[in-house]
């Protein structure tokens, strides 16, 4: 639970219907990802699988969390297929111009599902603003989206990256993973199931 967790839940209770509509309605279109990942012995869609990740860890992190954050949290990485890095030029520049892109067309596409499943705009406008991360560090719930994503990196991405990446790459990458996340975040990061690799490499980051 975040040390804010009481403003987590200024949304909740809107209609639990009309949240597992827009849930299913973003399960559907993270399955059009033609990326499979092996999960439970079956191969399934990579960004449907990060969907689940999400919201199972903002369940665990943050159980209080309003409807809007629970949308947010499955749409973070909504047909995230459909905007490659390729299309973006090498280097920090064009890095960062793909993911504001990318945090701009994940909100404008789960907007628009929310409205199809009877949202208003101004839910809708808020889901956009939480995934384009505006006003991180003061919006509890942008806070509380961006340490679900650090936790779910750590605890399901870290070890592909290992595998890609040499281990001051790595270091640089934790260490900037670690400064997005709350203190509510780094407690929670500290009690992931990390393997001994996992958890030396991310030591060595943090001393």
């Amino acid at each position: 639970m975040t040390s804010s967790s009481k403003s987590l839940n200024s949304s909740n209770a809107l209609n639990p219907s009309k949240l597992q509509q827009v849930l299913d309605l973003i399960d559907q279109a993270n399955n059009e990802d033609p990326n499979q990942e092996s999960w439970n012995n079956q191969n399934v869609a990579k960004e449907w699988l990060y969907g689940q990740r999400m919201s199972q860890t903002l369940n665990q992190f943050a159980p209080e969390a309003s409807e809007l954050l629970q949308i947010a949290a499955r749409g973070q990485h909504i047909q995230r297929w459909s905007i490659p890095r390729s299309d973006y030029p090498e280097g920090r520049v064009g890095y960062k111009h793909w993911r504001t892109q990318l945090g701009k067309f994940h909100g404008e596409k789960t907007a628009e599902l929310m409205l199809q499943a009877g949202y208003s705009p101004e839910n809708a406008e808020r889901v956009q603003i939480l995934l384009q991360k505006k006003q991180l560090k003061q919006d509890p719930e942008v806070q509380a989206l961006e340490d679900v994503i650090c936790l779910v990196f750590l605890e399901f991405y870290l070890t592909p990256f290992m595998a890609k990446h040499t281990e001051p790459r790595l270091i640089d990458i934790i260490q900037k993973t670690w400064g997005k996340m709350s203190e509510a975040g780094h407690q929670a990061a500290l009690q992931l199931p990390l393997t001994e690799e996992q958890l030396a490499l991310v030591k060595k980051a943090l001393s």
